[in-house]
């Protein structure tokens, strides 16, 4: 079997749909939150933990197939009925849906991938369904490589990039400067003061 190819795709702003309201569906549901996806989820037992997220549309009832619409981004079939959930995966597949089925990789279009998530840097880590306790001991090993400020490193980094468009109209220098900012900034563990930035460059 072929691996999987790691398709980074946004999610803001677009709709999905969890059908069930179980463990499975809430963990589902965390892994997506930081992403800003709208979910909608459908079952008719919804965990209070489900329940509590104000950004989750819940419909407490049975999953009906008219629930199935074009515009859905992704579906994930998260009941704890196999039969049901190979049904929804098919009718996805019909509807070219993205579809998850959950611990069942033969039937999914797109699978999880162990997650490492600081704002704007996301790592997945997958095996293709060979060893998920692999894919969480790398997620495990890159989590820790990441350092305690990192998100603010990044956002700092973004800021400084429009700064030095302006400064520096030549593409390699401005590459460079970047890179010397990065690592200054990992060395650091923060990002760098107006001083600092301006001593380095």
């Amino acid at each position: 079997m072929k691996p999987y190819f790691p398709m980074f795709v946004p999610l803001e702003g677009r709709r999905g749909l969890v059908v069930g309201g179980g463990m499975v569906a809430l963990r589902k549901i965390e892994k997506l939150s930081p992403y800003g996806a709208s979910i909608r989820v459908i079952a008719p037992q919804i965990l209070p933990e489900i329940a509590a997220m104000k950004d989750v549309e819940q419909v407490q009832r049975a999953f009906r197939m008219s629930d199935l619409r074009a515009n859905w981004a992704f579906v994930i079939a998260a009941t704890d009925d196999p039969e049901q959930n190979h049904v929804i995966a098919e009718q996805c597949s019909r509807r070219n849906i993205p579809v998850n089925v959950v611990d069942d990789p033969a039937h999914c279009s797109f699978i999880f991938p162990a997650l490492v998530h600081h704002g704007p840097f996301s790592v997945g880590v997958s095996t293709g369904g060979a060893s998920p306790t692999a894919a969480i001991y790398f997620k495990e090993q890159i989590e820790a490589m990441v350092p305690e400020h990192f998100e603010e490193i990044l956002l700092w980094l973004q800021a400084q990039r429009m700064v030095l468009k302006a400064l520096m109209p030549e593409e390699k220098a401005r590459a460079a400067a970047l890179k010397r900012l990065f690592a200054a900034c990992m060395a650091k563990g923060a990002p760098l003061d107006g001083a600092e930035m301006e001593e380095l460059l």
